[in-house]
C-alpha cells in the first residue's frame, strides 16, 4: 500500500466517524503481536463501538503445529485482551485454527462465539466465522472472515485490512496493516515468496 494511500483512508474514516453518528464496527483478524500497537492506536483514533476479531488472535504463533508455543500465545493473548477489553466496545471474538479456546473463553468469556454464527447489530447481519467456508452459505447482510487471501461475495476478510463498517448505512472503509504484517503472519515464509 503507497503510504499517502492509508493516510486518505484514516482521514476518510475520522471525518466519517465525526460526522456521521452512526454505530461503528471495527473487523480485524489474524492479528500478529506486532500489529498490536497499531490496532490500539486505530481503536482510540475511530472508538468503534463494536470490535469484531475472525480468529488467529496472536497470529505470529501457530498452536496448530507448535502447541509447545502455549504459554508465548498465552502472553500474546493477554496484551490483546487489554487492548480489546480497554476499548469498552461490544466484542466478537471468532476461535481461529491457531487458536486456544479454552484460553479464548478465559480471557473473553460470553464474547467468544462459534465459527458460523450469526449476530445482529443496528438491524444488520452479519456472519461470523474464521475461514470464509464458515459464512459462505450463511444468509447476512454481511459475511466476516480471515484465515487466507480468498474472496467472496458480500465478504470482508480481515487478513486484507482492518474494516470499519458504518451502520446502518453499511458504509464500509478498510484500513490496510502496517507494512510487514504478512510477514509477522508467516505468509512470505509458507509461500515461498
Amino acid at each position: 500500500m503507497l503510504p499517502m494511500l492509508g493516510f486518505l483512508r484514516r482521514r476518510k474514516l475520522r471525518k466519517l466517524r465525526q460526522n456521521s453518528g452512526e454505530t461503528l464496527v471495527m473487523h480485524i483478524g489474524d492479528t500478529p503481536e506486532r500489529v498490536y500497537p497499531f490496532l490500539k492506536g486505530l481503536i482510540g483514533e475511530a472508538r468503534p463501538d463494536v470490535i469484531i476479531h475472525t480468529g488467529d488472535l496472536v497470529d505470529n504463533i501457530k498452536l496448530e503445529r507448535r502447541p509447545d508455543l502455549k504459554p508465548a500465545y498465552e502472553a500474546g493473548l493477554r496484551k490483546l485482551a487489554r487492548i480489546l477489553k480497554g476499548s469498552r466496545a461490544k466484542l466478537y471474538i471468532v476461535p481461529g485454527n491457531e487458536d486456544d479456546p479454552e484460553l479464548l473463553r478465559r480471557f473473553f468469556g460470553e464474547s467468544v462465539v462459534e465459527p458460523g454464527s450469526i449476530v445482529e447489530i443496528c438491524r444488520k447481519t452479519f456472519a461470523l466465522g474464521h475461514c470464509w467456508r464458515d459464512v459462505a452459505d450463511k444468509e447476512a447482510d454481511f459475511k466476516l472472515y480471515g484465515h487466507n487471501f480468498k474472496a467472496i461475495p458480500r465478504g470482508l476478510n480481515a487478513v486484507l485490512g482492518v474494516n470499519f463498517i458504518f451502520l446502518p448505512s453499511g458504509r464500509v472503509v478498510k484500513v490496510d496493516y502496517p507494512v510487514g504484517t504478512d510477514t509477522a503472519r508467516g505468509y512470505r515464509l509458507w509461500r515461498g515468496l
